[in-house]
């Protein structure tokens, strides 16, 4: 019974190291981040980088409408947010900020638009959001990075 104890401590200790850590917090940020992406590539005209299509103005004109912004500035900032702070969590800048502004989204999104979706999809936009905000990008991010650098120039 030892030898299973002491091989189930050796596991756990190699499963809570940093390292994996990172690697399950990258993972986490790259999944976030793909939702949102994808959500914000959808909004723009294709071929384009940055115009917002007809269709996302007619959406947030219309089946958006609930949305307590104009949609003349709701669809331009929903589509940069999808597009930025994805980008900042795959490299792992500001990750807390930018999982903190992607769980406001979310919110927003489980509120006026698609009540119905918390259990089918929002819980798990929250929970990643929820996990990168109080664990921060882990050890493979950009953030560790400049926090080391920061620490040997103090």
């Amino acid at each position: 019974m030892q030898h299973i104890a002491t091989f189930y401590d050796r596991i756990v200790a190699i499963i809570a190291s940093r390292l994996a850590e990172g690697v399950a917090l990258l993972l986490a940020r790259i999944a976030l981040a793909g939702i949102f992406w994808r959500s914000g590539r959808s909004k723009v005209t294709e071929g384009r980088l940055f115009e917002i299509s007809d269709s996302t103005r007619y959406l947030f004109e219309n089946d958006y409408a609930a949305v307590p912004l104009p949609a003349e500035i709701a669809a331009p900032l929903a589509t940069l947010g999808e597009h930025l702070f994805p980008v900042l969590l795959v490299i792992g800048l500001a990750t807390r900020l930018s999982a903190a502004a992607l769980l406001a989204m979310t919110l927003v999104i489980q509120i006026f638009v698609y009540p119905q979706a918390w259990w089918t999809t929002h819980m798990l936009w929250a929970a990643l959001a929820a996990v990168l905000i109080v664990r921060g990008g882990g050890v493979l991010s950009l953030d560790t990075l400049i926090g080391y650098w920061r620490q040997k120039r103090a």
